[in-house]
């Protein structure tokens, strides 16, 4: 009777066993003190043409309602302990690889999309749209320390630009580099452009803040605009020849009055360079735009922007900016 108060401490379920062959007879022994677990019987087989005696190397271990069984697994070689086991998703480089160089190549001869022909748009357009379909980002707004860094403009199809590209407008100076750079820590975006001429290079640039709106979407207020301070250059490049309103105008006559320049130039060019940028404030009704990101991965970024033109950018120091 001990034995039995000893068992109704211990919320077990009674097992019964219907054996298949010879009846077995059970002769239980005296249970372990201070133990949760029952000591295994000792099993008899009554037949006599089985005599021998069976100690199955088990044990039967009372466990509480309360208390659920450890799992446990086997783990595979070379895991190691705690490691958590995470599926690769797919993912085919090789192909976006392809579509990228080929992209960059459709930039070639078209100075940032100014001179790109229509059927050059139409090409440009459909490996874009290849790219956004497998787009590595989905969500480029929640991986704001990809977009931290300066992107540099290969291609655009928005028209505001194209005056400023343009090297009609003034006839010396060239757009040696059009950049975006993206600081999302402060949430912050610089864009600007930078110009050479035969005497100096000088910027400009207009600073925004940004907003989060979607997974794609920013909201972007331009507040401020810096015009730089010119780097005078020590030695005078006079071209033979410049394009101005559609003629070609022989510089050759002016080069002796043009080199009389340098010596001025040079004279001058700690005083100038010493000077702060010019800063103003920009406070405007058309001061805010939106930009969506349809693309980002480590090296290339295409955004769209209002009225449905595109940008292509490559950061800066990318393998892809090489010709």
């Amino acid at each position: 009777m001990a034995f039995v108060s000893q068992l109704n401490q211990f919320p077990c379920k009674t097992l019964l066993v219907t054996p298949r062959h010879p009846r077995l007879t059970s002769k239980p022994s005296t249970l372990a003190p201070n133990s949760v677990g029952l000591a295994t019987p000792k099993l008899t087989l009554s037949n006599p043409e089985y005599p021998q005696v069976i100690r199955p190397p088990t044990r039967i271990r009372a466990i509480d309602e309360d208390e659920s069984a450890p799992e446990t697994s086997e783990e595979p070689s070379g895991v190691a302990a705690g490691a958590v086991a995470v599926a690769e998703k797919p993912a085919e480089p090789e192909e976006i690889s392809k579509l990228k160089k080929a992209l960059v190549d459709a930039f070639y001869g078209t100075d940032r999309g100014l001179s790109a022909t229509s059927e050059t748009r139409a090409e440009i357009v459909e490996l874009i749209t290849q790219l956004e379909a497998q787009n590595p980002t989905p969500a480029p707004t929640e991986a704001l320390p990809l977009l931290n860094a300066k992107w540099i403009l290969a291609y655009t199809s928005f028209a505001g630009l194209f005056p400023l590209l343009s090297r009609g407008t003034l006839p010396l100076v060239k757009v040696d580099e059009v950049s975006q750079t993206i600081d999302s820590q402060n949430f912050t975006v610089e864009n600007s452009v930078r110009f050479s001429g035969p005497l100096a290079t000088t910027s400009f640039s207009t600073n925004a803040t940004f907003d989060v709106r979607s997974p794609k979407r920013v909201q972007l207020k331009f507040e401020e605009g810096v015009i730089g301070t010119p780097q005078l250059t020590d030695s005078l490049v006079i071209p033979e020849d410049v394009e101005f309103l559609g003629q070609k105008i022989d510089l050759a006559p002016f080069k002796g009055l043009l080199t009389s320049v340098q010596d001025t130039a040079s004279s001058v060019a700690k005083s100038i360079s010493s000077q702060p940028p010019f800063k103003f404030s920009i406070s405007s009704s058309k001061a805010e735009s939106w930009l969506l990101t349809t693309y980002l991965d480590q090296e290339l970024r295409i955004s769209r922007g209002d009225n449905g033109s595109v940008f292509a950018l490559i950061k800066e120091g990318s393998s892809l900016l090489t010709p």
